[in-house]
C-alpha cells in the first residue's frame, strides 16, 4: 500500500470516530471475515489478536511474534478498502518506533496496546510506564507523518477481584494515557457493568472503547452510557463458532 493511501485511511479513521458515537469496529481475523464485515456496511475494521491467533492455530497473549502478526495482517488489510486497526497486544517486546513502523508498512492505521506484558510473565505496566509507551507510539506516528489511531488499553479491571475497588486507579491510568496521546482508551472486562462504564466515560475526554457481543449486547445501551467506540474482541468469532456448531450438528454422524 502506498503512503498516500495509508495517510488517507488514517485520516478517515479519525473522522469516523468523530462522526459515529459510538463507532462500531467489527473485529476480524482473516480476509473472509474482513470482506464480510465490509459488505455488511462497516466503514472500518479491527483485527483482534485472539481471533487472529485462533485462525492460525497459535496462542493469544503474544503466542505469535511481531513478524508473524505482520505477515498475517498484510493480506487482510490489502483485501479491503477501509481503514484497519490492529491489536498489537503489549507490543511484542518492540520499541514504540519499531512497532509503528511495522504497522504502517503493513498498511494498518490504528493499533491497540495493552498494559499486561505477556512476554515478561504477564506483569502489568505501571501507569507511568504504560503512558510513556503510548507517548512513544504517538511520537513515532507523528514522525512518520501518519496519524495512527492509538487505543490505549488497561487490564486493571480484568485483574482485580473487585473491579469497583480499582476504579480510581483505572481512571488515573486512563487520564494518563489520554495525556500521553492516546486517541481512545479501553478498560476491558466491564462491558456488562453500567456503573463502571458510565464512570470511565465521564472521566476522560477521548472515546472509551468497550468489548461487545454482536448478539447478546445492545448498541443503544452503550450509546446511553457514553461509550465512543465498540470492538468485539474474540466475541464475534465465538458467536460464529456457536452458530456453525448449531448448523452442523444435524449432519454429524
Amino acid at each position: 500500500m502506498d503512503s498516500r493511501t495509508t495517510v488517507e485511511r488514517a485520516r478517515r479513521l479519525k473522522q469516523l470516530h468523530a462522526d459515529h458515537k459510538p463507532l462500531v469496529l467489527p473485529t476480524v481475523w482473516d480476509v473472509w471475515s474482513a470482506r464480510t464485515a465490509v459488505a455488511a456496511g462497516f466503514p472500518a475494521l479491527t483485527i483482534g489478536s485472539h481471533p487472529l491467533a485462533d485462525s492460525w492455530g497459535a496462542a493469544d497473549q503474544e503466542g505469535q511474534t511481531f513478524e508473524e502478526v505482520l505477515a498475517a495482517v498484510r493480506p487482510i488489510i490489502a483485501a479491503v478498502d477501509v481503514p484497519v486497526s490492529v491489536d498489537l497486544e503489549s507490543g511484542y517486546g518492540q520499541k514504540p518506533a519499531d512497532l509503528v513502523a511495522g504497522l504502517i508498512e503493513a498498511g494498518g492505521v490504528g493499533l491497540n496496546i495493552e498494559d499486561t506484558v505477556h512476554s515478561e510473565g504477564g506483569r502489568v505496566r505501571s501507569t507511568q510506564e504504560h503512558a510513556s509507551y503510548v507517548a512513544g507510539l504517538r511520537a513515532a506516528a507523528d514522525d512518520a507523518g501518519v496519524p495512527v489511531w492509538v487505543n490505549g488499553r488497561t487490564d486493571l479491571f480484568a485483574h482485580a477481584e473487585n473491579p469497583s475497588g480499582v476504579l480510581d486507579e483505572v481512571i488515573e491510568r486512563l487520564r494518563a494515557l489520554e495525556q500521553a496521546g492516546a486517541d481512545s482508551v479501553y478498560p476491558v472486562k466491564i462491558q456488562d457493568d453500567d456503573e463502571l462504564l458510565a464512570a470511565v466515560t465521564a472521566a476522560v475526554a477521548v472515546p472509551v472503547n468497550t468489548t461487545a457481543h454482536p448478539v447478546k449486547h445492545d448498541l443503544e445501551r452503550f450509546r446511553r452510557l457514553g461509550v465512543g467506540r465498540i470492538t468485539y474482541g474474540p466475541l464475534l468469532q465465538f458467536a460464529l463458532t456457536d452458530a456453525m456448531k448449531d448448523m452442523l450438528k444435524p449432519w454429524a454422524p
